[in-house]
């Protein structure tokens, strides 16, 4: 059995701050080939997440905030917010379901936020259509000025 305690959550949160993307993850599904992807994320102010979607094959992405808070924020195809959505361990909404094929990303709020992501799977890495054309490359000085 795998257990989501303190002392996992303080081990990853150490890890996401000093991991130069300012988050980590630890999967609860045994492989990548699991037909359900289950992960605990942990994820710090400032790490910049692409915009993206998932279309190939179309999955949607529910998270579960268990601390912290962090704003998702969905867009259409030209790179406006058309929707956004504050989660929090705390409330009042706890949880949001991004639908497939929709362009999104997520920010952390605060340090030591952990996201609690479900997903179908098996994992199949993103191809470059699924990452938004107007939106920065992770690691570019355009990312990083998002970033600070």
């Amino acid at each position: 059995m795998k257990i989501l305690d303190e002392i996992l959550l303080i081990k990853l949160a150490e890890q996401a701050k000093t991991s130069s993307r300012k988050r980590t993850h630890y999967n609860f599904h045994p492989s990548l080939e699991d037909s359900t992807q289950r992960l605990c994320v942990v994820i710090e102010p400032g790490s910049y997440i692409r915009p993206h979607r998932h279309s190939n094959p179309a999955k949607w992405e529910l998270f579960f905030a268990l601390k912290g808070s962090a704003l998702i924020l969905i867009f259409d195809s030209s790179g406006k917010v058309i929707n956004r959505q504050i989660i929090s361990g705390t409330g009042p909404a706890h949880a949001a379901e991004i639908p497939e094929n929709a362009w999104h990303t997520l920010t952390a709020l605060e340090s030591g936020t952990v996201l609690f992501e479900i997903k179908p799977g098996p994992y199949a890495p993103p191809s470059p259509d699924e990452f938004a054309t107007w939106a920065p490359e992770e690691g570019t000085a355009e990312a990083q000025k998002i970033e600070a």
